[in-house]
């Protein structure tokens, strides 16, 4: 048996000589025939490959490489050619020289339809710069694999080519700015001229009508699932439209995009997105889920790329089709870069969801704002209250560290007594001081985006006094009660027991740690400043899944409680859970917290440890108890004082910040308009600094108004 025998290779290309350079270049470019991109495309006009799918997209790159060059365009621009652009000289020179050497345009003709005949395009159009998965989480993490993991290749495939071909974001704006009209001209050179459509054309036209059709697929299963059939029930399963986008597609399909049958597809379009806003309606009421954002994020874009498609099968053949070819190309590159960003995915999806998180601790911060003088001394009293309990919390938090408790049940034991003082301070009605910031913070980004644009700044500058003195107000209470309990207590049990509550040594100790500058004690109070805040946005969290999920409709209906309780009572308690999810969230979320940072830190070797300023203020009176009368008006206790001081207003500054910050980027509120109300503010506090400390001896009527205590 012979062996067969060997396939020829392809003989060398013969480089082209100088005195052939020079020739094509005074041919072509006459103005400028040393220009290194007309010798460039001449060379690689002679180096169009004629075999293997891989050697003529490596060709493919090196044109778009040319291509995208940024040269001077008088320098290549024909005499007769006085308005091409920057962006489409090499274009034009490319376009010329076509026109003038027919065996170059045969050798591309070939290249373009192997190309072609070789790739396919449903990716491209169908998947390429559109979400994938099916819910946020499976989204992000299918991102965050790609973007470790090395990706396979994909040959064969349009998609791999565009990013292959365009791996800069900035492309997308280049390939917008080329002129539609030499993208024609350059199409129909290197097409089939003996055919009515080109082979490239006919593929890409094909590959476009299967996208629309399996978009319409994947837009109708996500338009009919449950969670959207629920939000929008003025729109019956029947009439539903996205029922009706796979019959209208195949009418597309079946006529070949016929006007008619585009009409017919642009007007269902239409009818998804109105029931697409029908649920974002009803989640501004309902609550919102993470996953159903993302969903229907989905389909406004799959809708948005039905419509892009649309518009290219719809356009005559020439400049206009090239126009939408090169819109839709531009939108898949530049959402092909954006959508392999995890981050952009999670700031796109969890805007309507932080909003609503802010918004409801917002309604909550409505109660932590007084406006008149009754107010402002219930504010007072239903602090004093909140500073009881929590001396009392202090002095338990004391006891259990000096119990010889393993790590995790001395986690579990100081967490319940934190975040049970806490819910105690929500059930008795009263106050805790440093809660205030990130829930008022969120009614203050509210009445910005609303009274700046409503022309109400007048009337929302007033506000701003009312926050500073119910937070004066609360401070006050707060502090005013920790402290004498706490010595109290220290006292009656040195009373009974013979011995103090806290060892002198214990007590040096822990005035030490408390120096403001020769302790943690500053970056102590800023951790448990961003606690204080993440402890609000896990209240508005829960309170969002309570309603969203229905909680309370269905304890009230629930058939067991109903039979214990009956059916008011189980209302009453449905009612009331709902009313205090917000709190019950946020008080149990910081209580666990302020004990998490210091356990995290240590198991990091880290040394975090928290500063919460009635808990210092109740540790510094058990102290100054058990060292005596005379170490008050020692340096060390007064250092103590103050890194109290800096304390709370760091706890303050730094939860109100990071409320605010997150509530007006929820909102959308643009810094042209806090910037007004700012100048505004400092304007008032120039001329009535009086009435950031103490509230009006007449009432005010203005924006917001509270005579109560707080319920949270």
């Amino acid at each position: 048996m012979t062996d067969p025998a060997p396939v020829p290779s392809p003989a060398p290309r013969q480089q082209p000589s100088a005195r052939e350079v020079d020739a094509f270049c005074m041919q072509y470019a006459p103005r400028a025939p040393g220009h290194s991109a007309v010798r460039d495309l001449y060379r690689l006009l002679c180096d169009v490959p004629e075999g293997g799918l891989e050697d003529r997209l490596q060709w493919v790159e090196r044109w778009m490489q040319w291509l995208r060059e940024r040269i001077p365009a008088h320098a290549l621009v024909d005499a007769s050619e006085p308005e091409v652009s920057a962006a489409d000289s090499r274009l034009a020179l490319m376009v010329r020289v076509l026109e003038g050497e027919p065996a170059m345009r045969a050798a591309l003709t070939r290249l373009v339809a192997a190309v072609f005949e070789g790739s396919r395009g449903l990716k491209l159009f169908a998947q390429v710069g559109l979400p994938a998965g099916q819910g946020f989480f499976a989204e992000a993490s299918d991102r965050l694999a790609r973007s470790l993991l090395p990706a396979p290749p994909e040959r064969g495939k349009l998609s791999e080519l565009l990013l292959r071909l365009c791996p800069n974001p900035d492309d997308a704006d280049w390939l917008a700015r080329l002129s539609p009209a030499r993208l024609a001209q350059l199409a129909a050179l290197v097409g089939e001229p003996a055919s009515p459509e080109p082979m490239p054309a006919a593929r890409v036209r094909a590959d476009l009508m299967d996208a629309l059709l399996l978009l319409a697929v994947q837009v109708a299963a996500l338009g009919i699932a449950e969670d959207v059939r629920d939000r929008s029930p003025e729109t019956s399963f029947r009439a539903s439209p996205f029922l009706r986008m796979r019959l209208v597609c195949d009418a597309v399909l079946a006529r070949d995009a016929a006007a008619d049958t585009l009409r017919d597809l642009s007007q269902c379009v239409a009818d998804c997105r109105q029931v697409v806003a029908s649920v974002s309606r009803h989640l501004e009421d309902s609550g919102v889920s993470v996953d159903l954002v993302y969903r229907l994020e989905r389909i406004r874009r799959g809708l948005e790329r039905m419509e892009a498609i649309a518009r290219v099968l719809g356009a005559p053949r020439g400049e206009a089709r090239w126009r939408e070819a090169m819109t839709l190309v531009s939108d898949l590159l530049r959402r092909a870069h954006a959508d392999r960003s995890v981050v952009e995915l999670v700031k796109r999806n969890m805007r309507m969801l932080a909003r609503k998180i802010i918004e409801r601790a917002g309604h909550s911060g409505e109660h932590y704002i007084t406006s008149t003088r009754e107010g402002f001394h219930a504010m007072v009293h239903s602090a004093a209250g909140g500073g009881l309990v929590t001396a009392i919390a202090v002095v338990t938090k004391t006891f259990l560290s000096g119990l010889m408790l393993a790590p995790f049940f001395s986690f579990l034991a100081v967490g319940l007594n934190y975040a049970l003082a806490f819910l105690l301070i929500q059930a008795l009605g009263f106050t805790l001081a440093t809660k205030q910031p990130s829930v008022t913070a969120a009614t203050l980004a509210g009445a910005v985006g609303e009274g700046a644009r409503g022309q109400r700044l007048a009337s929302l500058v007033e506000l701003i006094p009312r926050i500073t003195r119910s937070q004066l107000a609360a401070f006050m209470g707060n502090l005013g009660v920790v402290a004498p309990t706490a010595i109290v207590f220290a006292l009656g049990y040195e009373f009974i027991t013979g011995h103090t509550f806290m060892s002198p040594a214990k007590a040096q100790a822990t005035l030490a740690s408390l120096h403001p500058w020769k302790s943690g004690t500053l970056i102590f109070a800023a951790i448990t400043g961003v606690f204080l805040w993440m402890s609000s946005v896990a209240g508005g969290w829960l309170e969002n899944f309570v309603v969203y999920r229905r909680l309370p409709e269905a304890l009230a209906h629930h058939r067991v409680l109903r039979r214990l309780l009956g059916e008011a009572r189980a209302r009453r308690l449905a009612d009331t859970f709902q009313h205090a999810a917000s709190g019950l969230g946020a008080n149990v979320t910081l209580g666990f917290l302020l004990v998490l940072g210091p356990l995290v830190g240590g198991f990091f070797g880290l040394g975090l440890d928290v500063r919460h300023v009635t808990f210092v203020l109740g540790l510094i009176s058990l102290a100054g108890t058990a060292m005596g009368p005379g170490a008050v008006l020692q340096p060390e206790f007064l250092a103590a004082l103050a890194g109290m001081a800096f304390t709370g207003l760091i706890n303050f500054g730094v939860s109100f910040s990071l409320a605010l910050g997150v509530a007006v980027r929820a909102r959308d509120v643009p810094a042209r308009e806090a910037l007004p109300f700012l100048r505004a503010v400092l304007s008032h506090l120039v001329k009535h600094p009086r009435s950031f400390l103490l509230p009006p001896k007449e009432p005010e009527n203005d924006v917001l108004r509270v005579s109560a205590p707080p319920a949270h």
